[in-house]
């Protein structure tokens, strides 16, 4: 299981546009569809990944935390799917369906949308302010598979909370850790 960090997008970059296939309706969504009012969550993640799967519930959990609150959620999965079919849309669909994804899962088969975000790994969380401005990027939490962390999801929520309580989010922020995106 190989690790491989976010790059760390520079805060402030304001979010790259994106119109791709989600795989739960089969319909193009755009960031101005999934654009929350009060923040908008990016991930980028897959469907065999050992990171993302280890997450996958407190992503769900968050999800559903803060949707209800003004945020928009959205995932993104960017692996090449001819040499790793096991991240095709129909699999998209099969695990956005069993693990309830409550936000769109986005095929982005032509790569251009992690270039664009510069994504690195899987899971891999960016944060954007109203005005789509990144005021968050990197983990989750400390928890990997393996290493006897739970997962709780602290780091994103911290981030989440601030913006809830209009305080600034903490610029002191550790990279998120998963397998690499699969690049053609």
């Amino acid at each position: 299981m190989a690790k491989t960090s976010s790059n760390m997008l520079p805060l402030g970059t304001v979010a790259p546009d994106f119109n791709l296939i989600n795989t739960i309706t089969n319909s193009h969504t755009s960031l101005s569809d999934v654009k929350g009012s009060i923040a908008t969550v990016v991930m980028f993640i897959c469907n065999h990944c050992p990171f993302v799967i280890h997450v996958n519930e407190e992503i769900v959990r968050i999800a559903n935390d803060y949707r209800v609150q003004g945020f928009g959620f959205v995932a993104i999965s960017s692996n090449d799917v001819e040499n790793y079919p096991q991240d095709s849309p129909e699999n998209m669909l099969r695990t956005a369906q069993e693990n309830k994804y409550p936000f769109p899962y986005l095929y982005d088969k032509k790569q251009e949308v992690a270039k664009a975000y510069d994504a690195a790994c899987t899971p891999d969380f960016y944060l954007f302010d109203t005005k789509l401005k990144l005021i968050y990027r990197g983990q989750l939490d400390d928890s990997r598979p393996g290493n006897g962390i739970p997962v709780n999801g602290r780091d994103l929520r911290q981030a989440l909370d601030a913006v809830l309580s209009n305080k600034r989010v903490s610029e002191l922020q550790k990279p998120s850790i998963g397998c690499n995106i699969k690049w053609k």
